[in-house]
């Protein structure tokens, strides 16, 4: 975690607007520290779930392992402890074993990734580093996955790029009963 307390607090329920209960009531009972913290400037709130809510549907067409590969390695690159904390349970569901997300950490050049999965990972910091995909690596996605997929890694890379500098910039914290991962002190 970046920061130690919230620059913007999350807010609770018993100070919540009109407007800002019918943006969290979908959530159900609990609501994330991200979202109560979103729903400070709730028209933007609105924005963000919509297309948030996009790339995490089936109307992405990554498969949910793929995806949350890139989701991972884009937290890791952006050294946001929440983001890491909140997906490595999403990614383990979706396929990932406890190896494959630690070497996330490691990117392409860890041992025992596929070849799609160097693709996505190589992808995944070429965007976060340059924010262009290159020839070579769009050439590796190419070979595994479709022109709509291959643009969901972009939409996913960037979704996730601009999660990581809300959670990070406005100092959201873990919600309770969470741990950061000891490798991620510091970040």
């Amino acid at each position: 975690m970046r920061l130690a307390k919230p620059r913007i607090a999350p807010v609770q329920d018993a100070d919540l607007t009109d407007e800002q209960k019918e943006i969290l009531a979908p959530m159900g009972e609990r609501v994330l520290n991200i979202f109560r913290t979103m729903v400070q400037a709730p028209k933007a709130a609105k924005g963000f779930l919509a297309w948030g809510n996009y790339v995490l549907s089936k109307k992405n067409d990554l498969p949910p392992r793929e995806r949350e590969i890139v989701i991972l390695r884009i937290g890791y690159l952006c050294r946001s402890g929440y983001e890491w904390t909140q997906h490595v349970p999403i990614g383990q569901r979706a396929g990932l074993t406890d190896d494959e997300v630690a070497r996330i950490k490691g990117g392409a050049g860890a041992p025992g990734w596929s070849a799609a999965d160097q693709a996505l990972l190589r992808a995944s910091d070429e965007l976060h580093h340059d924010q262009f995909i290159t020839d070579a690596t769009w050439a590796a996605l190419k070979a595994h996955f479709t022109d709509k997929q291959c643009m969901d890694v972009v939409f996913t890379a960037g979704q996730y790029t601009q999660v990581s500098m809300i959670l990070n910039s406005f100092g959201v914290q873990l919600d309770a009963g969470q741990s950061l991962d000891p490798d991620l002190r510091g970040f």
